[in-house]
């Protein structure tokens, strides 16, 4: 789906939180649907949510806020880890949600538009939301000169500048056969079956990193925040099977609770009860848009 508002417009639906897609909520097997008051509920459990976007989807966004409002007013103890931002750029952050930068100083030194780029108005209401409720916001993500070096040279291609914000490279995890089939397959789809062995190496511990980077911020936050509910919001990449972030986070603080969140994720992939596509799957009814 384009984004084909206005930045008013949306800005408004947003902040108002008003539902303007209907919606299903169900489990992976699609053999149990859920209310709204129901999949609430039952996220009030979790140590840790992660929302799986389409990052060019209002709908998600507008789901996003609503989910984040309604955990904020049962435990206002919550925290937002965003993949939006990367790991240099959190005092940035910090200094906007105690209001000693404006909103485009905030997109200026995180250096938004060339780091990210996807329209700021997804995730201004977000941050505004975090703003005026006091809730920390966590800048997750990798440098992109970290992850370029990986694509070129690997891992030990990371330069000093950068070490300081991606995990030591003994902790760079790359035996999940299940992960790595799942990109490969994406990998040959995008090069059209002519890619190469290398260029695939290279570019599966580019995504190892970026995952592992952004468990390992999760986890220091949630080690030195224990009684605050963190939820995550990253591409559905990151989050399906729990391959991507879930599990890293789990290898580094074991028996945390989490819950799983997909919206609108492909019909295609395939669940089973071993294999799980998600704990939840959100689905948004375009048809009914005004």
């Amino acid at each position: 789906m384009k984004v084909q508002f206005s930045a008013c417009l949306l800005s408004a639906w947003l902040c108002c939180g008003v539902p303007v897609w209907a919606q299903t909520i169900e489990n992976p097997s699609q053999t149990q649907t859920y209310s709204r008051n129901e999949f609430i509920s039952n996220l009030y459990q979790a140590d840790i949510i992660y929302l799986g976007e389409t990052h060019d989807r209002v709908d998600h966004h507008i789901t996003q806020l609503e989910i984040l409002r309604s955990l904020y007013a049962e435990n206002p103890n919550l925290a937002i880890g965003m993949e939006m931002f990367q790991r240099p750029y959190q005092e940035a952050i910090d200094r906007y949600l105690t209001g000693d930068i404006t909103e485009a100083e905030l997109l200026e030194q995180t250096e938004y538009e060339t780091r990210w780029g996807f329209p700021w108005e997804l995730y201004a209401p977000i941050l505004d939301f975090a703003k005026t409720n006091g809730i920390p916001v966590i800048a997750l993500n990798a440098p992109s000169e970290a992850l370029r070096q990986v694509a070129i040279g690997g891992f030990d291609n990371i330069s000093a500048d950068y070490r300081d914000f991606v995990p030591p490279i003994e902790d760079l995890r790359t035996d999940n056969e299940f992960y790595r089939q799942w990109l490969k397959e994406i990998f040959d789809r995008h090069h059209q079956g002519h890619g190469s062995s290398d260029g695939f190496d290279r570019f599966f511990e580019a995504q190892v990193l970026w995952d592992e980077t952004m468990a390992d911020r999760i986890a220091q936050f949630l080690i030195q925040n224990p009684d605050t509910q963190m939820v995550v919001l990253a591409g559905q990449g990151h989050i399906i099977y729990g391959d991507g972030i879930p599990d890293r986070v789990d290898r580094r603080i074991p028996n945390l609770h989490h819950a799983l969140v997909l919206f609108d994720p492909d019909s295609d992939l395939p669940s089973t009860p071993e294999r799980p596509l998600a704990d939840y799957i959100w689905r948004h009814d375009e048809t009914s848009t005004p």
